[in-house]
């Protein structure tokens, strides 16, 4: 099915909940992973919320890599967005969840911008 990017959902559980809320450590590791899949950074914006928690976005020429954390729940979303075929964001999930310490990972990849004349069923 052709599309136009790849968007891939990771949960990270039961990371350290240090790291999750150690905003430089978060924006530096996000770069760090992006740069290893090999995209390009662009820029990056983080945001420390009181009394805990993180968000961040590392903007790249490909897309985006997007963070937000729950330390009392030693928890992470992060979302993995690429255009195009030349970087797979699924490279993402094992360097990433090593960086948080997660004991358990998950991940779901989703396909975007399908053209139409490859969707069943859409009017």
């Amino acid at each position: 099915m052709a599309a136009l990017g790849k968007h891939i959902l990771i949960e990270l559980n039961e990371c350290n909940k240090d790291l999750l809320n150690d905003i430089e450590y978060l924006r530096t590791a996000l770069s760090d992973v992006a740069r290893r899949i090999g995209a390009t950074v662009i820029k990056d914006a983080f945001y420390q919320f009181t009394p805990q928690g993180v968000s961040g976005v590392v903007i790249i020429a490909e897309s985006h890599l997007s963070i937000h954390t729950w330390p009392e729940y030693n928890f992470a979303a992060v979302d993995v967005f690429t255009c195009g075929d030349v970087i797979e964001p699924k490279d993402a999930v094992k360097p990433l969840s090593e960086k948080l310490k997660a004991r358990s990972t998950s991940y779901i990849e989703v396909k975007r911008g399908v053209r139409a004349e490859n969707k069943v069923g859409v009017a």
